[in-house]
């Protein structure tokens, strides 16, 4: 299993090519590359070309660290044609950029519109049917979590409709702060998942569903907006005993394709601390839940 680090804290501070040496200071040993304008922004073609590529790989092997996954985010689920396509014209890419930089994971949302779940659904099957032989014959592990305001968010269903692509290539990611969109039921999702739970995000959240759904008041009433953060693990409701057991249960931390990832996105102005803090708790996570002794 890896420990990574998401670097989106500091985009706002630091340069792309940054931020290699940035994580190998802050004590990891591996990155998780997220949407940034100058590599492959949100919903849109990738900026890189040959020449960025190239510099970053010695980024990362001057920092001596390395990159488990990229995690774009496209509308491959998108009820909308033109954006769809556009999508799987921009996810192709994605996967050449993998290839490329030798990255054997991506790790993505559904991004689909809850509001017109069975054409998002379409859609998905759709895109899948162009990028699937595509991951397949590149030897892409491709991830997915159901990520609030989707159009599916149970984790559950998710799995479900994972595993109607039928493909060993497809696996599931577990968001720590999804978890009360999920249906608060991380060790139940996390044995269901099994073999296919191959991603899992460390950052703490609030319950929006207490005080029978009034911990959280928005208008006007009854909007549809979703709401949930990215704290630092602790700071908020999710059961992290229950969250690191069940990884441990799921035999997650024994799969050496298994990537735990520290995203919290709520503390930027402290954001050097904090992903030291996450390093430091989630080890010590990882030692109660498998056993070992500090």
């Amino acid at each position: 299993m890896k420990i990574a680090l998401d670097p989106t804290p500091f985009h706002h501070s630091h340069g792309l090519l940054e931020f290699p040496q940035l994580v190998a200071d802050l004590g990891y040993e591996w990155m998780q590359l997220t949407p940034h304008v100058d590599f492959a922004p949100f919903f849109s073609h990738p900026r890189a070309d040959d020449a960025l590529v190239a510099d970053l790989k010695r980024a990362v092997a001057a920092a001596g660290i390395g990159i488990p996954a990229l995690l774009p985010v496209q509308r491959l689920s998108s009820p909308d044609e033109l954006p769809r396509q556009a999508a799987v014209k921009n996810f192709t890419r994605v996967i050449q950029l993998a290839v490329e930089l030798g990255v054997p994971v991506i790790n993505t949302e559904f991004s689909g519109r809850p509001e017109r779940s069975e054409e998002s659904e379409a859609g998905f099957y759709r895109s899948m049917e162009t990028l699937l032989p595509i991951i397949e014959r590149e030897g892409i592990s491709l991830r997915f979590d159901p990520h609030p305001d989707d159009f599916v968010e149970d984790a559950l269903e998710a799995l479900r409709i994972i595993r109607g692509l039928n493909s060993a290539s497809v696996g599931f990611v577990y968001v720590g702060s999804h978890t009360f969109h999920y249906g608060n039921n991380p060790s139940g999702i996390m044995a269901a998942a099994g073999a296919k739970l191959g991603t899992a995000y460390v950052a703490d959240t609030f319950d929006h569903t207490r005080s029978h759904g009034l911990r959280y008041i928005s208008n006007p009433p009854g909007n549809t907006a979703r709401v949930h953060q990215h704290l630092r693990l602790g700071d908020g409701d999710v059961d992290w005993d229950g969250f690191f057991a069940g990884l441990a249960g799921n035999g997650f931390f024994d799969r050496d394709d298994s990537i735990l990832v520290s995203n919290v996105f709520a503390e930027d102005e402290d954001a050097e601390n904090v992903s030291r803090f996450q390093l430091e708790t989630i080890t010590a996570h990882i030692k109660t839940a498998t056993g070992v002794s500090a």
